[in-house]
């Protein structure tokens, strides 16, 4: 498969959406659609240093997927839904286990041992192998979710689709995200992170690593075996001063331990809530 024929058809189609009524374009969009279910291609990439690559040609195809597509019903009774995009299938031939209600869109990449529990995934989504996606939680179009993740209850991993060039959410491998937390706007969760429960990033979030002699400021990355919970500091306003949510930045899981076990004797440790 010729993958600069799709990108160069796929940028074309996006100047110039009348271009979308020809058959080779409609076929670029279709194929790239297809390459991401299958996880052949991906929204963004790891590169050296901690830096992720967007790949804009593929946020581009999907935006257009959703100009080529009609609304079409989906019956089965009882229930019923009206939408452009199908459901993925073939869990079971994908060694992916699939809880009711979960529900993820075709053109999403869910990897074998991803277990579901009644959840959501959107379009352009990548979630690799090994992760739960735990009851209520959601992750949005084009986020990137590593290896052996657990995304807690009710957690939101927001979508980001536009502008082409936004990076999208980043969950790096066997980060532990607590419940209720909310993760958006193209925030990056470096490897092994744990997000305590109720802990809201967004790109403008002051993240303040509080656990050495003096404080760092990030926003829009959180350093990989960071542990973390939210916490306020005072903001001046012209009403008076008001607290604000930022994100507080404890210690790191010790690298003594493994993965798996180290995750326990950290929320231990730390008394961190998930």
């Amino acid at each position: 498969m010729d993958i600069s024929r799709i990108k160069q058809n796929i940028e074309e189609a996006f100047e110039h959406k009348e271009l979308l009524k020809e058959k080779n374009y409609q076929n670029a969009v279709e194929e790239t659609i297809a390459l991401l279910d299958e996880g052949k291609i991906r929204v963004a990439t790891p590169g050296i240093n901690h830096k992720w690559e967007t790949h804009e040609w593929i946020k581009k195809a999907i935006l257009l997927y959703f100009q080529l597509k009609e609304m079409k019903l989906y019956e089965l009774p009882p229930f019923e839904f009206y939408d452009k995009i199908p459901l993925k299938t073939n869990y079971r031939s994908k060694g992916v286990r699939v809880v009711p209600h979960a529900i993820a869109r075709y053109g999403s990449f869910i990897s074998a041992g991803v277990v579901m529990m009644p959840s959501y995934v959107n379009i352009g989504a990548y979630v690799d192998e090994g992760t739960m996606i735990d009851t209520w939680a959601t992750v949005g179009s084009c986020a990137q979710i590593g290896k052996y993740v657990h995304l807690s209850g009710g957690v939101g991993i927001g979508g980001v689709l536009e502008p082409p060039q936004a990076q999208p959410v980043i969950i790096e491998d066997y980060c532990f995200i607590g419940s209720r937390s909310i993760i958006v706007e193209g925030v990056h969760i470096g490897r092994e992170a744990v997000i305590g429960a109720g802990v809201i990033l967004t790109a403008s979030t002051k993240i303040i690593d509080v656990s050495k002699e003096k404080s760092i400021i990030y926003q829009g990355y959180v350093p990989p075996r960071s542990v973390v919970i939210s916490g306020c500091m005072p903001k001046e306003f012209r009403a008076g001063t008001y607290y604000v949510p930022v994100a507080l930045i404890i210690g790191e899981r010790k690298p003594s331990t493994d993965v798996k076990t180290s995750l326990n004797e950290t929320l231990r440790f730390f008394n961190v809530p998930v």
